[in-house]
């Protein structure tokens, strides 16, 4: 936590559209990756459409380094399914934190204002356009992940960024 630049709350709100695991359904929950740090949310039972509504806090030192987000179906009696995976960039959100900081006075920024926006492309996730927001003196981004290696689903995700208090 030393070198840490900051911490990225990601608010895991809900699953759309997933994929099937069991005979009709699938208890889905959800892991976010980076670097060693995994974090887990809770299981949502017989629901392919599941509501976390989560966080999940993770600490960031390095801001090249992608989150990696799995989704897997919970079983009793053998490994738990794989429904699919996605990852998303942090360099957007650290620089979105570098401009604000250099604008000097964050007070003056209106809420609601746009920071930046990340087109979806081939090499990201990203189901739409996601726009990283200044919101109640914090810097927001929400975006739709598009789950890979899977026949279907998508993630809502609501990222926060928080600062780590320095002491001299």
């Amino acid at each position: 936590m030393e070198n840490a630049l900051g911490l990225l709350r990601v608010h895991v709100e809900r699953g759309i559209n997933l994929a099937i695991r069991d005979v009709s359904s699938s208890d889905p929950y959800v892991i976010l990756r980076l670097a060693k740090q995994k974090l887990k949310t809770r299981v949502i039972k017989k629901n392919v459409n599941p509501e976390w509504k989560e966080d999940l806090t993770l600490s960031i030192s390095d801001p090249d380094l992608p989150v990696k987000l799995l989704v897997y179906d919970k079983d009793l009696l053998s490994f738990d399914d794989k429904m699919g995976d996605a990852m998303f960039e942090i360099r957007p959100i650290v620089e979105a934190v570098k401009l604000i900081r250099g604008m000097g006075d964050a007070d003056l920024i209106p809420s609601g204002t746009i920071i930046g926006k990340i087109d979806p492309t081939r090499n990201n996730c990203l189901s739409e356009e996601s726009h990283i927001v200044w919101e109640d003196q914090k810097i927001i981004q929400h975006m739709f992940l598009r789950l890979r290696n899977v026949e279907s689903g998508e993630i809502k995700l609501r990222l926060q960024w928080i600062d780590i208090p320095r002491h001299p």
